[in-house]
This record gives structure tokens, sequence and C-alpha cells, in this order.
């Protein structure tokens, strides 16, 4: 697998974070829908800094793990 990244993550528009993710704040990732490489991920507290780009269906295959709380989650 090849590892991609973006160095500025502010290059890329429409962040969005989790409808899971408070409003009060704190460490939150988000994504970028519709990016022809995969699904940009970043730090929100870090909007500046790098993100990686994981694949569409890694990272379909970890929203189904969360949703289905295989680590623990809501």
């Amino acid at each position: 697998m090849t590892e991609h990244t973006i160095q500025s993550a502010a290059s890329l528009c429409g962040w969005r974070k989790s409808s899971y993710s408070g409003s009060e704040g704190g460490s939150c990732i988000e994504v970028v829908d519709n990016h022809p490489h995969g699904i940009p991920v970043r730090d929100s507290k870090a909007p500046h800094g790098p993100a990686i780009v994981v694949p569409a269906g890694a990272w379909s295959a970890f929203v189904d793990a969360v949703k289905g709380q295989a680590f623990g989650g809501r």
C-alpha cells in the first residue's frame, strides 16, 4: 500500500467533523468527501498541518467497525 499525505491540509476545502463530535471542541478528526484519491483525514486541532489520505475501502471498513462498536465506542 502506498501512503499518501497532504503536507498542508488547509489547501483542501470542505472539511467536516463527525456528527458524533461534541460542540465543546477537544480532540476530533475531520474528513473531506469526494477526494479523487481517497479520504483525507486531519486533526482538527492542527488544520494547517498534514493530512493522510486513506483508501476509500479502508475508510469504509473503519467507519463500519466504529458504528458496530468494535472499539468500545458509543
